[in-house]
């Protein structure tokens, strides 16, 4: 079995994405731990879920700092110190500076809900219902200075029904999403994931451009 991998997890939220993460962790035999959990925001129920499942937590108001590059600097004291092998972002509501994100290259992922290169960025439902889009979904990728622009890992896609509005739509995309961010932290965990000069590798292949694909 690998190493023991340890991950830290930044997020602004609820925390639903967390849930599934601390759910999968928690199999027996998955070499990935959760080893704190980070907000900007004190009141986010994401960090009464880590505290219920014992995981430390930590938060960080970035409105106590003159821009964004000093609040990335403190992050990155705050994250270093639990010296984790992979950062994960679940809905962590702040742009990362260019320097934040070279320090974690490789080691830093982000889900994001749609079908990327489509709709980056916020009210990805809402974008998508309005194009007419027969299938949506959501993506796991490694995080670059691209906004939502990294080399994709896996994504999951369903049939856009008739009926649905942006609302139905997130729920179904919410339930892929609990199901293809443990998976990516897994096969990270396992070392069957990194990130090469032309794109994301799983068990040393260079992955399609989209990634690899659920269909559901």
């Amino acid at each position: 079995m690998p190493k023991t991998c340890d991950v830290v997890v930044l997020l602004s939220g609820t925390g639903s994405n967390l849930q599934a993460l601390i759910d999968s962790t928690r199999t027996g035999d998955s070499p990935a731990r959760i080893a704190a959990v980070i907000s900007n925001r004190a009141d986010a129920y994401g960090l009464q879920r880590a505290s219920d499942a014992g995981i430390d937590t930590r938060a960080l108001d970035h409105k106590a700092f003159e821009g964004r590059e000093a609040f990335d600097a403190a992050l990155i004291e705050l994250i270093d110190a639990f010296n984790p092998k992979l950062v994960v972002l679940a809905g962590f509501m702040r742009i990362l500076s260019a320097g934040f994100v070279r320090h974690y290259q490789g080691r830093l992922l982000n889900i994001h809900p749609s079908l990327l290169p489509k709709y980056k960025g916020l009210h990805t439902h809402e974008r998508a219902l309005e194009a007419g889009d027969t299938e949506h979904g959501c993506s796991v990728h490694f995080v670059t200075e691209e906004l939502d622009g990294g080399p994709l890992v896996v994504q999951a896609v369903i049939p856009v029904e008739l009926q649905d509005s942006p609302q139905s739509l997130a729920q179904r995309v919410h339930v892929q999403e609990h199901l293809i961010y443990p998976m990516a932290v897994r096969w990270f965990a396992e070392g069957r994931l990194a990130l090469g000069e032309q794109g994301a590798l799983l068990d040393g292949q260079l992955l399609a451009a989209s990634g690899h694909l659920i269909r559901n």
